[in-house]
């Protein structure tokens, strides 16, 4: 029975990781690395602006904009994972950086 909660708790991280990484890279296809501008701290706060924003759909139960809470957790993770990206680069990085490069990172 372990085995099995093991096997599908681990399948269900590859898939979300797999979303997210699926998105992140859409996006920076999309809209390049904009974020490279971003101080460690406005990453924070986008962070928390999504947590609150999860917070919020809980206690009210209802959402008048489209995001999910599922879309939500996948923001938390890919602005964690630019944080990250941000930590390890120097400062004299450029701030536009190459899809396969970023994604690379992720």
């Amino acid at each position: 029975m372990q085995a099995e909660l093991t096997r599908d708790t681990n399948e269900q991280y590859d898939e979300v990781i797999e979303r997210c990484k699926d998105i992140f890279e859409k996006k920076t296809r999309d809209y390049g690395t904009a974020w490279r501008v971003l101080r460690t701290i406005s990453i924070v706060d986008q962070i928390y602006i999504k947590a609150q924003r999860i917070r919020t759909i809980q206690e009210k139960g209802e959402q008048k904009v489209g995001d999910d809470i599922a879309g939500e957790f996948i923001g938390i993770i890919n602005y964690s994972i630019i944080g990250i990206i941000q930590l390890h680069l120097t400062a004299d990085a450029p701030d536009e950086l190459e899809v396969a490069e970023t994604v690379r990172c992720n």
